[in-house]
């Protein structure tokens, strides 16, 4: 910061230039796609589909709504926007809303410049503190986003027709920046005709005040689609106002959303004492129980499936195996099949279930998770190595599994029942512990009976596998 300028006088000097907040973002944006980066580090599964349309709204200098379900990344891509902004930006030092040196806006800084001239005082701001965000409530008023004025102001001595007894909003604060309003549909209308002028004519005007702020401000909003929101409408001239309107979408295939599961879940910490893991297997069995959810009749579909299922329900998968082991007095742990029952409090909360009948939302959670085991099962197990382990079981084995059971006595199946090798091992390529094969003989066990081809009794915490003879 001592090598920057620090009056007007060292920053005309310098050859900076001031370029709108639009022409900055585009130049930046160009220089990211050119060599080929990504506009966005952490935003999965948006190559080929929104980041295209983002890219052109960026290069159109467009106002931007992003509308989607919940748990679609729209405010992460929101807030990430600010990396394309400069690192630095100077503005009149003193000034509440980033007066650009070359053309002040407010009355502080037009007669700071008028006194002092080349003189005048210059700060510099970092590009993070160039976003401003409101949440849009039904209380949110005008004073909250474009100003108000100042009773403290006027109670100093200052006459109400005076500039400097206004208060700014988050709008104007946030000039020669990016304003993002979240849950747009939740502003009521009559706030919502106060942000057309800011689209449109790029300014703003308080109360009765003869004066008009010209600002310049990027303006990106965020909404859920209008065809189920209750809650309220963005009205007709608003979205209007808006360049491009893009539609976010969840993770199109299981592999992605595990994916995204894997980056977002917070990791186990417990010391160097307990180590989980979570077999791939049963992280896409995660995965797909949310792909499963966002297909099924019995979910309310309007409401959305969000990604944040699948990251919650991943950690719980995890928790529940720490506990388990724990209780054991296992020093590494692996998740297993009936570690999946603890997805219940993770996930009924979050999705909105359509029961015809009370009280069966158990079942019809019960049934997702199950398909999901199945369906990870088909695409992971070789069906040519489970005939001789039917084949096992139609003899009279019988076999009991649970959290009760250590991960030592599950393992040793694999040496009691030679059948269970081939598959155990296709599911544990770089872990031969008794954890991972204890895990993988629970998953074996259970794809089997899932695919109606041994017989479970259930018991509290532990289950029965025989023959189906």
């Amino acid at each position: 910061m001592t090598e920057r300028a620090a009056t007007l006088g060292e920053l005309r000097a310098s050859g900076w230039m001031s370029l709108p907040v639009k022409e900055e973002i585009r130049a930046n944006a160009v220089a990211k796609i050119s060599a080929g980066e990504a506009l966005f580090d952490g935003v999965l599964g948006y190559e080929d589909t929104v980041m295209p349309q983002l890219e052109n709204a960026l290069l159109a200098g467009h106002d931007v709504i992003f509308l989607g379900e919940r748990g679609q990344a729209k405010t992460r891509m929101i807030r990430s926007l600010t990396g394309l902004l400069d690192e630095w930006m100077p503005i009149v030092a003193g000034s509440e809303i980033n007066d650009d040196p070359y053309a002040p806006v407010s009355k502080h800084a037009r007669d700071l410049i008028d006194e002092m001239g080349d003189d005048t005082p210059i700060s510099w701001v970092h590009r993070d503190a160039r976003f401003g965000e409101k949440l849009a409530t039904p209380d949110t008023s005008i004073s909250d986003l474009i100003g108000e004025v100042d009773p403290i102001k006027v109670a100093e001595g200052r006459y109400l027709s005076d500039e400097l007894t206004l208060h700014y909003g988050l709008v104007p604060r946030t000039n020669r920046g990016i304003f993002a309003i979240n849950e747009l549909p939740d502003l009521a209308e009559r706030i919502q005709v106060g942000m057309l002028n800011v689209l449109e004519e790029r300014d703003v005007q308080i109360r009765g005040y003869k004066i008009r702020l010209p600002l310049d401000v990027m303006l990106v909003a965020s909404a859920n689609p209008e065809d189920y929101t209750n809650r309220g409408r963005i009205i007709t001239p608003l979205k209007d106002r808006f360049g491009s309107q893009i539609r976010t979408h969840y993770p199109l295939d299981a592999d992605l959303e595990y994916q995204i599961m894997k980056q977002e879940a917070r990791p186990l910490s417990v010391g160097e004492s307990v180590g989980v893991t979570v077999p791939e297997y049963l992280g896409e069995v995660v995965a797909t129980f949310s792909q499963l959810a966002r297909s099924s009749n019995h979910v309310n579909q309007r409401s959305g499936v969000s990604v944040r299922l699948s990251v919650s329900n991943y950690e719980a998968l995890a928790a529940n195996a720490l506990r388990r082991g724990l209780r054991a007095g296992e020093r590494t742990v692996v998740a297993r099949v009936d570690d999946l029952d603890a997805l219940a409090a993770s996930s009924i909360g979050k999705i909105e279930i359509e029961a015809l009948e009370d009280g069966r939302e158990g079942v019809i959670f019960d049934n997702l998770v199950k398909g999901a085991v199945l369906t990870v099962f088909k695409d992971r197990v070789d069906p040519s190595h489970t005939t001789p382990i039917v084949d096992a079981f139609e003899e009279g084995l019988v076999v009991q599994t649970g959290e009760d059971m250590t991960s030592d006595q599950l393992a040793g199946l694999v040496i009691e029942v030679p059948a269970l090798r081939a598959p155990v091992g296709a599911l544990t390529p770089d872990d031969s512990s008794a954890p991972a094969l204890a895990a993988a003989v629970e998953f074996v066990l259970e794809g089997l009976h899932l695919s109606k081809r041994l017989n479970k009794d259930d018991s509290g915490s532990s289950a029965t596998y025989r023959g189906r003879l």
